[in-house]
């Protein structure tokens, strides 16, 4: 039985990268159905497509990636799809990407019986020439796992929005993504409480995608390069503030304590990366970061910088 299946595009202000993504996910070996976009743009962003099957939905007012995939899910839901393929506008998965993924997804829920939420690519960041990790969460935070391509598959908490294919059936069983966190984060949330709801999340090597995380700048610390994200002071506000929210409240008991340490020790760091190699709007970023572990403290959420 041939799956239904819809892609879905977050898109701001990059009409390059936005119709190349588009391009990409027309071209798999397994047809998609629609493509569903939220263009957060100022304007709306002249998206193409060789098979018109878009379906554009303009938001100048910028709902964020959390309202955007709440709508996505909502709609491949009543629409009756069997999964939703998302994406941020920055990827680009080669044209067998889809087809490795469904293939595994039926070997493993055939042969093994796995309950699985997600599936996702192996995302390769070719700017700084590696693999953009997943991660689990560490009983007090969100950690990185090593790549393994030596396995079929590996599994984790909580797989990139980018790339990520997600059950539909599973979708069913839990709330859609949380429109309160706007952007960053919303990916970590979604996929652990896929887990705690007993689904497998899964990793697939052989299955790739070309992604860009954020803006590198290489950088070297005691004769050793390497590389750090600049982001804006909106980028730095959601990041402290939804990481905080969502690890103080994941951990449980004593948890909770190391969870808020860690949390000022990722703040202090970030501050002292801004006043090093940040070149630009230092003071601002700086009060981001404290605003955000502020109101993340206690749990002021929404779209607010």
């Amino acid at each position: 039985m041939q799956s239904k299946i819809a892609a879905y595009i977050t898109c701001y202000q990059d009409q390059k990268s936005a119709n190349q993504c588009i391009q990409a996910i027309e071209n798999q070996s397994i047809q998609i159905h629609s493509i569903y976009i939220v263009d957060n743009s100022n304007q709306p962003l002249l998206l193409n497509s060789s098979k018109n099957i878009l379906l554009i939905y303009h938001h100048p007012n910028n709902i964020g990636i959390g309202e955007g995939l709440a709508q996505a899910l909502e709609w491949a839901i009543s629409q009756e799809y069997d999964f939703l393929w998302t994406f941020d506008q920055d990827s680009i998965p080669t044209p067998n990407c889809l087809e490795i993924l469904l293939e595994n997804y039926h070997k493993l829920f055939q042969q093994d019986n796995y309950e699985i939420g997600i599936l996702a690519p192996t995302a390769f960041d070719t700017r700084m020439s590696r693999v953009v990790e997943s991660v689990i969460f560490a009983k007090d935070h969100f950690q990185g796992i090593p790549h393994n391509s030596d396995v079929d598959f590996y599994e984790c908490d909580s797989p990139i929005t980018s790339g990520s294919l997600i059950s539909i059936a599973a979708a069913k069983t839990i709330p859609v993504p949380r429109s309160d966190l706007f952007i960053d984060g919303v990916d970590f949330d979604y996929g652990l409480r896929l887990r705690m709801k007993g689904y497998h999340n899964i990793i697939i090597p052989q299955a790739m995608m070309i992604h860009h995380l954020g803006v590198p700048k290489r950088i070297k610390i005691f004769n050793k390069e390497m590389y750090i994200q600049e982001y804006s002071a909106l980028r730095y506000y959601y990041m402290c503030r939804n990481h905080t929210y969502l690890e103080t409240r994941f951990s449980q008991k004593i948890y909770r304590v190391t969870s808020l340490m860690r949390r000022f020790k990722s703040m202090l760091a970030k501050i002292f990366f801004i006043l090093l190699y940040d070149s630009q709007s230092k003071k601002l970023k700086i009060w981001a970061c404290i605003l955000g572990i502020y109101h993340g403290l206690i749990g002021k959420l929404g779209k607010i910088w």
